[in-house]
């Protein structure tokens, strides 16, 4: 089921969003050669809750953790651990806060001190490609048409695009309809309507776009190998525009 938010909602969610863009924007000196993951999923979790959230993600469907932190060949839903990152380590942390009842949901890549050439350009596409996407959302427009600029780009640049996990729809819980596919044909698909607020959040490999799971059920990494970066942002599609409600400061509306 599809829910259409009202301008109240909306704005609620931005304040969620507000919470989570902020959880982001510390971990960028956080994050560093020898801290653990598990310490970042501390520092996730005691942020969000002093702040007055909600760590949503602890026990949806099961999970445990406030945090996925996906490291390098991890595509996504990695688990937090004690081993301590190292210099050239490239960790995606995908959370979703709750506050005063209205979700958000967010994922950035992190380069662990200086990564190669390849894993640096693998970020810069990854994030234009999410961008190129946002740029789609608007009234009118149709899920395919935000596949479709993302893959073209991402491929365009040498890189695959991950299949088997899409963007949602959020609120009131973590997963609504509809799934936004990170590829796709332009025209296709369901057409976006005011007040539909979603995530777009493409996961993209320097290899091949095929995964395989983990035995504990929810890490996926990639089939062959290569690394993969993800960003993701939630947003709303309003009438004037994608209205990017968990903006790290330098983006907005479009």
């Amino acid at each position: 089921m599809i829910t259409l938010k009202s301008p109240r909602e909306i704005e609620m969610m931005d304040e969620s969003g507000e919470l989570l863009a902020d959880v982001h924007r510390h971990l960028r000196d956080f994050i560093k050669p020898g801290v653990t993951s598990m310490e970042i999923e501390k520092f996730v979790k005691d942020f969000i809750e002093s702040h007055g959230g909600i760590a949503a993600q602890i026990g949806f469907e099961g999970y445990e953790y406030a945090t996925c932190c996906s490291i390098n060949d991890e595509i996504c839903h990695g688990f937090p651990r004690k081993k301590p990152l190292k210099k050239g380590d490239l960790i995606k942390l995908d959370m979703c806060v709750e506050y005063k009842g209205a979700m958000s949901d967010s994922c950035w890549s992190y380069a662990v001190g200086e990564v190669s050439p390849e894993i640096e350009r693998l970020m810069e596409v990854t994030k234009k490609a999410l961008y190129l996407g946002i740029e789609q959302a608007q009234v009118g427009n149709r899920i395919g048409d935000i596949g479709h600029a993302i893959q073209t780009y991402a491929e365009g640049e040498g890189f695959s695009v991950v299949r088997d996990f899409v963007g949602h729809g959020i609120g009131p819980t973590i997963h609504e309809e509809p799934a936004i596919p990170h590829y796709g044909v332009a025209g296709k698909g369901l057409r976006l309507r005011e007040g539909m607020v979603i995530t777009i959040e493409p996961m993209i490999n320097t290899g091949v776009w095929q995964m395989k799971m983990d035995p504990n059920g929810w890490t996926a990494y990639t089939k062959d190998g290569g690394w993969s970066a993800q960003y993701e942002h939630t947003l709303a599609i309003t009438k004037e525009g994608p209205k990017i409600l968990t903006s790290q400061g330098e983006e907005g509306t479009y």
